[in-house]
């Protein structure tokens, strides 16, 4: 993770972020910039990134869909950007892979710089993008800085990576619990038990047994 004010957009932070050769990076619109595309690719990392609504291309070449392809996939092909300037600032070919999500009734068009991985596999990674958006949405419904104890750069990345920290816990917290909790019960509940003279994992397995006397 990397912690910036708010003038910074996502795209500029995300060329600071480390990333390992052959990992893939997986991201949505926002991240949609030609220039972070081609310096992920010029480091060898692999890119899969949803498609911008006016994004200008033309088809090099159609892939065929194998006889056991998914239903969901809708095309599989090779494209070269158009526009003025994203032609130049990524000049190399890519692929474009159309995905229908039936439980949106919509259809994703997704671009990748990987030409192994099937088509399949290229939309499950996408897909699972989603439990980030979960992570990150539990994080501002449950964890509000709504104060500061110190106002420095310093205080303030070091507060939110304690908010993080503690997020990262209740994470697992939850992962280890017998009982099937939801992520907000059991944030609220733990606020309420903080000075409850009980163990803590078997209070989280069992949170309605009554408490010895």
């Amino acid at each position: 993770m990397y912690v910036t004010d708010g003038k910074v957009a996502d795209n500029t932070a995300a060329r600071r972020v480390e990333v390992k050769t052959g990992s893939i990076v997986v991201s949505d619109r926002g991240y949609f910039d030609t220039l972070l595309l081609n310096f992920w690719d010029s480091i060898k990392v692999f890119f899969v990134v949803r498609v911008k609504d006016n994004m200008l291309y033309e088809r090099i070449k159609e892939r065929d869909l194998p006889d056991n392809a998914r239903p969901e996939i809708f095309i599989d092909e090779i494209v070269r950007l158009t526009g003025n300037e994203t032609a130049i600032q990524y000049p190399k070919p890519m692929r474009r892979i159309a995905v229908y999500n039936a439980r949106h009734w919509v259809t994703m068009e997704l671009l990748t710089n990987n030409m192994t991985l099937s088509a399949g596999t290229i939309a499950d990674l996408y897909r699972a993008r989603w439990d980030i958006e979960i992570f990150f949405r539990n994080i501002k419904q449950n964890f509000h800085i709504k104060s500061f104890v110190g106002t420095s750069a310093n205080a303030v990345e070091i507060q939110i990576w304690t908010a993080l920290i503690t997020i990262l816990l209740f994470a697992l917290l939850k992962q280890q619990a017998a009982y099937k909790w939801h992520f907000s019960n059991l944030v609220s509940s733990l606020r309420l038990n903080t000075f409850t003279k009980i163990d803590l994992h078997q209070w989280i397995n069992n949170p309605f047994t009554p408490l010895p006397e």
